[in-house]
Order: C-alpha cells, then structure tokens, then sequence
C-alpha cells in the first residue's frame, strides 16, 4: 500500500488547496508560472510571491503616518517642553518634538523585506530565484528587516486600503513556518512541509472546508461546537466536541470529519478494517448533535487516498454513516469532481 510519504502530491495541486484554504480562489491561475522542473510548494510559492511583488512595487507600496521624536531646529508637530529642558535644546536653537510622517518602512513592508532576507539565506533557494530577488531587494531599501515570529503575522491590521497585501503576506507567513531558521539566523533551510502530517491535515481540512463553502453554496458550511447529552452534576467537566465541517441545508445534515493518515485502514488479525477510534469520534458526534425533525443526518469521513479508493456506506443505528477517500495525486478537475459527488 502507498502511504502520503511515498507519493509526494503534486505541487500545483498542493497550492490549488492552499487557496482555498487561504480563501484566495482569484490566485488559482497563479500556478502557472510553475516550471515543469519546480523542486517542491516552498519554490512554487516563492516564484509566485516574486510576480506579485513586482506588481505591488508598480502599484506603490502601502503607507501608513508613523510617529517619530526628534530634536530639531525646525519647527514641527508637537514641542515636548520637558525634554527639551532637560537637554537643555534651547541653547543650542533646537527644541524636541513629536510629529507623525506617512512612512513605507511599516510592518507590512518589514514583514516582506524580512521574508526575502531570510530566503537569501536559504541554502537550497535555487540560485536564479535568490538572483531575482536580489533585483527587488534594494526596492526596500527604507525599510528595515525585523526577527519574524507568529505574532507579529496575527498582528497585522488590513483593511480596505490594503486588502492587496493579503496574498503576499499569506505567503510570507507559509514560507516562515516552512523555514528552519538556525540560532544566528545565518542561515536557513526548509523543512518539509508535505511530510509533516501535522501541518498537512490542517491543511486538507482547511481546503475540503472551504471548497464546500465555495463550491456547495446550496449548503450552509461552517464548524459546529457539540455538546454531550448528558445529565448529572458539573457537566461543565465534559469536553466540548467540535466538527471539522458541518454541512446544513433545508433536507440534509452533513458531520464530516477529515483525517490525514499515513494509513485509511488498519491491519486487525490479518485483514483489513477501519480505524475505529475515526468511527467512535463521529459516531459521537452524531449521537450528540441536535437533530432536526424531519432532517437527514448523515456522518462522513473523508480520508486521502493512500491505497485501495474507499467509497463506504452504512446505516448506524439511524444514522447514515460514509467513508470516503479523495485521490490528491490525480488531475484538479477529478478531485474537484470528486470532493462534490460524495456530498450529493
């Protein structure tokens, strides 16, 4: 049997999942400045983050007033009297003052500039993609490079005014988490972002969610919080349970819980089954969830193909229960068509 670390998926396929993670369906056609040759999703990215920097760089960098002190004989903004007394500015014709001027050197600009920085360490970046940015680099000249971290991503205010920065910085936000950075920040390499299987099932649950929400907009598609039924005291104590993804129209009810496995199936006395802790987790939240009068409730999990394609189906007790797999190896169109026909 093929597991998910013997056949690497396709790279544009990979980046077809991540806009619709990311919720940027336009970017699509963006795989194809793609080469035949593209060594892994890290390269594909960077060469789509260069075509659109390009285009942010023609457009004009976003800026924003940022606040500055500064001891001048000019006149400007607001005097700070104290400071100025305090360093005796007066004797020397100056005062202190506090003024704000519009400013690229901000950081959503940084936040680039650092990216690109960090790529130029990279020691297995190709060296015609390192080339191509050392042409933008000096673009960034007023701006300073800062020590990447989360925060400073989930920090970050956009709004109407620069809504374009959103794909950028998506994509310096991925390319950050993909780099391994060493303690001196010297240099850097990539970890291998489709062989961790944590990052890789937050992806595909993120991407089956929203392709539904994009693609089946016949169905409410959203996270479901879940509570036990149950009586007793402190109830308080039991877990909240959560759906990957909840499907809801006038009819139907759809509890999909996506899983990313090396294996869809487990080897038990000599043959094949299911995972079974996969079937108590949904089964539980089928049994907990508030059923609707006359509404068909229906339980799904959806696998990657790794071996043998899954295309499962039984009644539970009174639920109707499907296991399915998604090939992520073939063609987009086969996944697209697939990932609808298992919900119809």
């Amino acid at each position: 049997m093929n597991s998910l670390t013997d056949s690497k998926i396709p790279i544009k396929n990979l980046y077809y999942m991540l806009c619709y993670a990311w919720g940027h369906l336009a970017e699509k056609d963006m795989a194809d400045v793609a080469r035949e040759d593209e060594k892994d999703i890290k390269h594909l990215l960077t060469r789509i983050l260069l075509v659109k920097l390009r285009s942010l760089i023609k457009r004009g960098f976003y800026r924003e007033y940022k606040s500055y002190q500064e001891e001048t004989g000019t006149l400007k903004g607001r005097i700070l009297f104290q400071e100025s007394i305090n360093t005796f500015s007066f004797k020397k014709g100056k005062m202190h003052c506090e003024f704000e001027e519009m400013t690229h050197d901000i950081v959503h600009n940084q936040v680039i500039k650092s990216t690109l920085f960090s790529l130029l360490q990279n020691q297995q970046l190709d060296k015609q993609l390192k080339e191509e940015i050392q042409q933008l680099y000096p673009y960034f000249a007023e701006v300073v490079v800062i020590k990447l971290n989360l925060s400073i991503f989930q920090d970050i205010k956009l709004h109407r005014s620069n809504q374009y920065y959103r794909f950028v910085l998506d994509i310096c936000r991925f390319l950050f988490e993909s780099l391994l950075l060493n303690e001196d920040n010297v240099e850097s390499q990539f970890a291998d972002f489709e062989r961790d299987p944590k990052a890789m099932a937050r992806l595909f649950e993120e991407f089956v969610r929203n392709f539904y929400k994009k693609e089946m907009q016949q169905y409410k598609v959203y996270r479901e919080n879940i509570y036990w039924d149950a009586e007793g005291e402190n109830t308080n104590y039991l877990p909240m349970m959560q759906t990957d993804i909840s499907l809801e129209n006038n009819e139907r009810k759809i509890i999909i819980d996506t899983k990313y496995y090396q294996n869809t199936l487990t080897q038990n006395f000599g043959s094949k089954k299911l995972i079974s802790g996969n079937l108590y987790q949904l089964f539980s939240y089928l049994s907990n969830h508030r059923k609707a009068e006359g509404k068909e409730t229906v339980g799904m999990l959806i696998y990657p193909k790794t071996g043998k394609e899954l295309m499962l189906a039984y009644r539970i007790k009174e639920f109707s229960v499907k296991i399915n797999t998604v090939d992520l190896n073939r063609d987009w169109l086969s996944i697209h068509t697939r990932l609808k026909e298992i919900v119809k």
